[in-house]
């Protein structure tokens, strides 16, 4: 029988050849993996720098009290502006547990900065001296 063994060639080809491609997709995608990993590692090393670097700036203005409180605005807002293409490079590149820590923290400082106003609001009786006449307000 001169076909068992070109048979068992065409198999054992088969066999080595399927090998071959499943093992360089494992590696493909442990490598994609780790380079993203390290893309990750980069961005959010270097959001956290970020931060901290404007908290620092921060620090530093609440201190400045000569400065014109048009200056400190403009400044505050220079501290922070390096931050944002960072986050925006984040939102497409995180994890979605970390996206969503983000967002979720955001919508929780939201949150208490609307329940701060309104508490400001209602300990200076603004809805009362809003709704006076402003004749009666002179």
């Amino acid at each position: 029988m001169p076909w068992v063994p070109l048979l068992s060639a065409v198999v054992g080809a088969v066999i080595a050849t399927s090998s071959a491609a499943l093992l360089d997709r494992f590696r493909w995608r442990r490598e994609r993996h780790d380079r993203l990993i390290g893309v990750r590692r980069a961005l959010y090393g270097d959001y956290l720098e970020c931060l901290s670097q404007a908290r620092n700036a921060f620090r530093s203005l609440s201190r400045n009290l000569e400065a014109a409180a048009s200056e400190r605005e403009q400044m505050a807002r220079d501290s922070f502006a390096p931050c944002y293409g960072i986050r925006y490079q984040m939102s497409i590149t995180a994890s979605k547990d970390v996206f969503e820590a983000y967002v979720g923290g955001r919508v929780l400082y939201d949150d208490a900065l609307s329940r701060l106003r309104a508490a400001m609001r209602q300990d200076l009786d603004a809805d009362r001296v809003s709704a006076t006449p402003a004749r009666l307000q002179r």
